[in-house]
Formats: C-alpha cells, structure tokens, sequence
C-alpha cells in the first residue's frame, strides 16, 4: 500500500490517534480486572466487591453513575454560612476529639477555623476518623449549618482532607458518591473510576451523528466523564442523559430486531373489517360501545386489515371495557374465516371470558371452546380435534393452549390477557401456532406509556380510561392491626345484608415467612415496608376467621397452590353466594367478578405494590352497591409504607397510582417481570426521563422503517452496541 501520502498542506496524517481509540472502545466489553487498583486476590478484594454490585466489565464501571454529587464549588467562609444553609467551607482543622456518650456509640468532633470564624462537625459510629485527621490539617466539609454550644455545626457533612497547597479557591468542585458496598469505599471507587476514565474514557462515539445533533446531546467520551466527574451540576445532569438516552436507543434497538428476526418476511392475514358476524356481535353486546372502545377496537381493526402483523397492547383501568373491543376483533377473525386463541393467566379468568363472551359468540354464530388444565380428558380431546379441523373460531384457555395437542388449522389473531404475567418464550410459543398471527394484548394493570414503550418496544398503544357505566364508588381506609375491628364489623354488616367479602393475604402459609415463597412478600422493596414481626398468612387467617371471628358464616381458602379442579370448585362456589368470605392471595387480583362482592380487608398491605392493591380493590364495588376496602398496615403515620398506602386514600385513578409506582420503585418491580428474564435499566429513570424515552422509541421507529436489517455502515456501531448491552433479548433468538 505504501506510506502515506503527504496531506495539502504538508502534513503528514496518521492513522495512531484512531487506532488508540479502537482499541480503547474494545477495551468497554474486558473486564474490570484489567483496570488499576482492581486487586484480584483475596475473598475481600476490590474485584469481588465491583462484582458484586453489578460491575464485571469496564462498560459496566463507566454506567455504574454517581446515586448523588456533593457540590463542593459553593466555598464560603465561615462567616457566611448562613443557618440552614447547604454550603462548603475550607479551614483548618484546631482540634480532634473522639467521645463515647454510650456503649457501641462513638462521636468525632472537629473544630475547624478559617480567617472569620469556628465551626465544629460531628461525626458518629466512624470513630477511625480521630486517627485519619489531625490538628493542622486543611479539610473541606459541605452540608447543612446548624448552630449548638455556641458554635456554627455541621452533623455529618461530607469531608475530604486537602493538600496543604490547595486553598478554598482551589477546590470549587463537584464531588460524586457512587453507590458502593463491602468492600469498596466511595474514595476507592473514585480513584478506579478516575483511572478507568484516563486509561480507556477517550472512547469513539457509537451514536449516529444525526441523532445526537437532533437532540443536542453530548459527546459520549465526554459525557462519560462528566456522568463522574462534573465540573457543575447542570453538566452532570446533561451527561446522565447522553447515557439514558444511549440505554433506552439500545433497549429499543434491542426489541425491534428481535421482533424483525421473529417475524421475518411473514406476511399476516389482511383480514375483513366488516361482515355478518361483526354485525350480530355488534347487535348481540348488550350496550353500545363507548368512544373510547370504538377508538381502540378501529385502531385495532386497523392493524388487522394491513399486512404487517399487529403488535397492539391494549390499556385500560378495572371495568373500562377492554373485553368488548377483544370481542370486536374476535367477530372480524370469525368474519375472515380463521382462528382466534384468548389466552389468560390463570383458569377463573379464562372461565370467566368463556362465561361473558361465550353467549354473545353464540349469538353472533360463532364457534368457540374452553381448554384449561381442569378440562376432562374426552372433552380436551374433542376440542383439540374441531380446533385442528378448523371447525372452532375462537379458543379460550390458560398455558394449557401451548400444549402440543392444541394445533389450529389457521391462527391469525392471539388475544392474551395480563400479558405481562406470561414469560417471553410463552408468548411467542402462543404465537408460533400460527405464522404472522396478529397480537392483541390487554393488561388492566395500568402502565405508564414510557414503561410499556420500554419494555415492549415496537408496540402501538391503545388506552381507555373512563369506565362504560358509573358505579357505586369504592371507599379505600388505611387502618393499623389494632383497628381490624372496623374492617371485621364492616364485613359482618355486609354478608348480614346478603353481600360478600374477600379477606387478602401476602404468605399462602405461616411457613413461607422464613423461606420467600411467600406470593407477594417480595412486591416492595424492604425500605418501603412496615417492620411488622408478624406477616399474615392465608391458611392461618382462615383458621381465625372461621373459628373466631366469623364461626357463624361460611369461609372458604383460595391459593394459587391449590389443584385447579379445587380452585375453580372455590371460586364457584363464591360466584353462586354459598360462600360468603373468601380468604386469598392475590390469585384473585385479575379479572375475578363477583358483583355481590363489597367489602375486601387487605392484611399487610404494605407488602404490596399499588398498582396490585388497585387491582385487588377492583374486585369489590363492581355491581349497585358501594364497595369498602381496608388496607391494614402496621406502620405509623408519617413514614415511607404509610404515605405510600395514603395514596390509594386519596385517588381511584389507575394511570396516577401506576406512575407514582414508578417513581417508587424500579420498573422491573413494578410489572414483576425480574423472574420472567426482563434486565433492569442502569442509568434511565422512566418516570422523569418521559421524554427521552418516546424519543428513543421513536427514532428507533425511523432507523428501522430505513434500514430494518442495520446494514448501513453507520449504524453497525450502534447494532453492536445494542447486542452487547440487552445481548438476552437475542440469545432466547439464538437458542429458538
């Protein structure tokens, strides 16, 4: 090839500075061993404790952003330092002691001064800063002025110990704290991370150059060292979202090839939007649609009628109608002639769409079957033979319609409810049984948009909100166990007026307290909980009920470990009125309607998520008469689990609980998909973070409708990198 050839104006290029920087950006996928000050020896090192936050390789260091900054650049003197004021000094340290007011408590006290002032700090339970820090030395402390013993105070500021050259002018900076744990100090972690950035920071940027311009965001190199090391706040805000912008653009990235790679070249069914069957259903459904089923049902007949396959998830709150538009979608699949599957995740629910949807089907002349786990053998036998014959229309079930012996004659249409309670690999099971089959799925857990744009990718949204009939109301009161009195007299008065009742659990037994088996002991993070020593247990709850509380009405148990057969027989037997306290978990949270149900006293309440406890108190209120629902919860006024359950007190509306679920906790939590393989998000926040998530999802739309398979050369970078970061998403792809 030769030497280079001198450039116009004499100078020779080289070709050194990019070869550096490859071989910087391959360093992002190495693992962190490689970096200095990562000891590898030793159960306690520094590697081990990286790897235990999440931490394995170096593009897992640079994400691994500061939880919070301290803003050491607001220097004043001592005499400035207004009480209540959140400011920094620098002095010099005049005295060190070190007290012992109690047993297993220790308090290191500093006075320090500068030209106008004294101001003490206190430090508690670090008692190894009175060897750290001596008389003489320059430290910087920043946190809240107080004022005790006639001095200016800080209690437990942030300190660093300055080096004598460096005066207060010197060290206006931006200091991060970086999540840490055993092991590894915040100063430890800086010093690595600081390393990390001058060895292999100055990496190239992945991020088409039209994207980054059209929403003016910052350089990746560096951002990422502005994510650590800020010169202001406003820079590290401006930084973390380059790098939440890259995640969720990779997320989406990551979705959308899936489901290219999925589909493939199929072509769906373009199926009728009219004819003799949506016309009967029409006429058979005893109330006209509202405008908001009449949007989502068009929009929905809409992606049915084209030839790209529908991917559509339908939102709506407790009793908002989403049923009626899955049925219109029914009646358009029996008008083209093919099949429809309705899957459920659990038998009551698919029993219950049977029993509604069944007769108006029937009065619309189409053939429908129920298979569940509880199906006779016979019975399972003979619908298996008229689906695969193509005699049946539409098929209800539970997972038992992934079973091998369910084989449809020509699938088009997959409606399935709760969707986000089926793992990945089910939902695509369901819809393997019919090449290009559309997808309808409707959740009445609400979820806010940026979630489902998030975590179901190339999927179009419909919403309904506002229920088809005004109901009696449901009053919701946050009681503590010494109040259950309330809620048992409240149930009394209720069946003695011929209603029912559910009484809910967290544990199915008294057992599951010290093994996790618990069904929703896990719902909320510990942090948000009350420190109740006693978790409530249904079986035991039962025993009380029906023993003491209640001897004289008839109690029945609910478990989702229950046989089937059992559980359906249970449910029954609450629809028919013979049992009038129903004692459960939350295997009743979804779609379970008893309209003779008005009370539900909810034990440990805090144990559970909001959008669950708003899901569970769907259940009563749903027919002519009021509903009451009792949130029992130990905690006191004021703290995290109480103004967390006061917010069910204070509004019925699905979609503002759902995002202030959000900002509570992660989204993973929040839709339960952590054991169903769903991967947290590092940097993105999705609750404050909206709009840089529809514009992810948006320009992810544009790259891919140019270039579906990524071929260009430009995009290649970001292909890469989107494997690399939700690398899971293709590995199920791979494994199929």
């Amino acid at each position: 090839m030769g030497a280079p050839q001198p450039s116009p104006t004499g100078a020779t290029p080289s070709v050194g500075a990019a070869a550096g920087r490859i071989d910087r950006t391959l360093a992002l996928t190495d693992g962190v061993s490689r970096l200095r000050y990562v000891s590898t020896r030793g159960a306690s090192s520094r590697l081990d404790a990286l790897e235990r936050l999440g931490v394995h390789r170096v593009r897992d260091l640079f994400l691994h952003v500061p939880h919070r900054y301290v803003d050491y650049s607001h220097v004043v003197p001592i005499s400035h330092a207004d009480l209540g004021s959140e400011v920094t000094v620098v002095g010099t340290v005049d005295k060190v002691k070190l007290k012992r007011p109690r047993p297993r408590l220790s308090v290191v006290e500093l006075y320090v001064f500068d030209e106008t002032g004294v101001l003490s700090a206190s430090f508690f339970g670090q008692p190894w800063l009175a060897e750290q820090v001596r008389r003489g030395d320059k430290v910087a402390l920043s946190g809240k002025v107080g004022f005790a013993f006639g001095f200016k105070q800080m209690r437990a500021p942030f300190h660093e110990i300055l080096e004598p050259k460096d005066g207060a002018s010197a060290y206006r900076r931006v200091l991060p704290v970086h999540p840490v744990g055993e092991g590894l100090t915040t100063s430890w972690m800086r010093r690595i991370v600081s390393c990390a950035i001058a060895d292999v920071g100055d990496v190239a940027d992945w991020l088409p150059a039209p994207l980054a311009a059209r929403h003016g965001l910052m350089a990746l190199a560096r951002a990422i060292r502005e994510v650590h090391f800020p010169q202001t706040l406003a820079t590290a805000e401006q930084a973390r979202r380059r790098l939440a912008y890259d995640e969720l653009l990779c997320l989406q990235v990551a979705l959308l090839s899936r489901q290219a790679i999925e589909l493939g070249d199929v072509r769906a069914t373009e199926h009728a939007r009219s004819g003799p069957h949506m016309d009967a259903l029409l006429a058979a459904l005893p109330f006209s649609l509202t405008d908001e089923q009449r949007a989502a049902a068009d929009q929905a007949l809409a992606d049915m009628a084209s030839p790209r396959v529908m991917n559509r998830l339908l939102l709506g709150d407790v009793g908002t109608g989403k049923t009626a538009v899955a049925a219109v979608a029914l009646a358009a699949v029996a008008d083209t002639g093919t099949q429809a599957a309705v899957m459920a995740p659990t038998s009551v629910l698919a029993r219950q769409y049977a029993e509604k949807l069944g007769p108006v089907l029937d009065a619309a002349g189409i053939t429908w079957a129920l298979v569940t786990g509880a199906t006779p053998a016979a019975e399972r036998a003979q619908t298996a033979r008229r689906v695969a014959a193509g005699e049946l229309c539409v098929t209800f079930g539970t997972t038992a319609l992934l079973s091998d012996d369910i084989a449809f004659a020509r699938l088009t249409l997959v409606v399935i409810d709760e969707q986000h309670r089926f793992g990945v690999d089910q939902r695509a099971s369901l819809r393997r049984k019919g090449a290009g089959a559309d997808l309808l799925a409707m959740t009445a857990t609400p979820i806010p948009r940026t979630l489902a744009l998030s975590i179901y990718g190339d999927v179009s949204l419909s919403c309904i909100r506002r229920r088809p009939r005004a109901t009696a109301g449901v009053a919701t009161r946050v009681i503590t166990p010494e109040s259950l009195d309330l809620a048992y007299g409240s149930i009394r008065d209720a069946v003695e007026a011929g209603r029912q009742a559910y009484v809910i659990c967290p544990l199915v037994d008294d057992a599951d307290a010290g093994d996790g088996l618990g069904t929703d002991l896990d719902d909320v993070p510990e942090a948000q909980r009350s420190r109740s020593k006693h978790v409530r247990s249904a079986t035991a709850t039962m025993a009380e009920l029906s023993e003491r509380i209640f001897p004289d009405f008839a109690c029945a148990l609910l478990t989702g470990r229950m046989p089937a057969a059992e559980k359906d027989a249970v449910m029954e037997g609450f629809r028919a009125g013979r049992v009038s306290v129903l004692v459960s978990t939350t295997v009743v949270e979804v779609g379970v309607d008893v309209p003779n149900a008005t009370v539900m006293l909810v034990h440990d309440a805090d144990r559970f998520g909001l959008a669950t406890l708003h899901q569970l108190r769907g259940r009563v209120g749903r027919g002519d008469w009021p509903g009451e629902v009792w949130l029992s919860c130990a905690a006191r006024q004021g703290t995290p689990a109480r103004k967390r359950l006061s917010a069910l007190e204070r509004t019925s509306d699905g979609f503002e609980l759902a995002r202030l679920d959000l900002r509570l906790r992660r989204e993973g939590e929040v839709l339960g998909y952590r054991q169903h393989g769903g991967i947290t998000l590092r940097v993105s926040d999705l609750a404050a973070d909206e709009d840089l998530v529809v514009a992810a999802h948006e320009d992810a739309l544009e790259v891919f409708a140019r270039d579906p398979s990524l071929a260009d050369p430009a995009l290649r970078p970001m292909a890469l990198e989107a494997r690399d970061r939700f690398g899971a998403y293709f590995e199920e792809l791979d494994k199929a």
